[in-house]
């Protein structure tokens, strides 16, 4: 008897009807807004990493121009250097030698408009078809181009330190 009044002084807690669907709607309304949050997270940061993609290609775009005119710069000097020394060999070596130094700077000189009329995306196009058309050559240039640049570090270097 001590046990059924404790019943009925104390009555069971059940839920009361329709709180489980209560709490459904604010469990998916919760999970919807993690959702959200996750959804709008991943899509910030995606946002971020092609703004990110879109700077680094402008920067590079920047440089390659940069390189382009300093090259096609150097090109030039070189093409007048080689036709000032066009005339010193006619003296030395005769004139026949000359003229292979007076066509080779004409080439140089060639090779510097061809660059200067293109823009860099032309550039990357036509080393692309290089390297699918002939690799060996382009390893080999690249090679050749890293010795250079190799060498011209170690001599800067050696002259820092000196």
């Amino acid at each position: 008897m001590a046990e059924q009044q404790d019943h009925d002084t104390y009555p069971a807690i059940t839920p009361a009807v329709g709180v489980e669907d209560a709490a459904a709607p604010a469990t998916a309304e919760a999970s919807a807004r993690s959702d959200g949050t996750v959804s709008g997270a991943r899509q910030a940061l995606l946002d971020n990493v092609q703004k990110g993609r879109e700077q680094a290609t402008e920067k590079a775009r920047l440089f390659a121009e940069d390189g382009k005119t300093r090259a096609t710069s150097a090109l030039g000097q070189l093409s007048e250097m080689l036709n000032d020394a066009a005339g010193q060999v006619d003296e030395k070596l005769g004139e026949q030698y000359g003229a292979y130094a007076r066509q080779a700077a004409e080439k140089v000189q060639g090779l510097s408009s061809a660059i200067d009329s293109k823009t860099v995306d032309d550039l990357v196009d036509d080393v692309r078809e290089l390297v699918k058309k002939s690799p060996a050559i382009a390893v080999g240039v690249a090679a050749g181009i890293g010795f250079v640049l190799a060498r011209l570090v170690t001599a800067g270097i050696d002259q820092r330190d000196a």
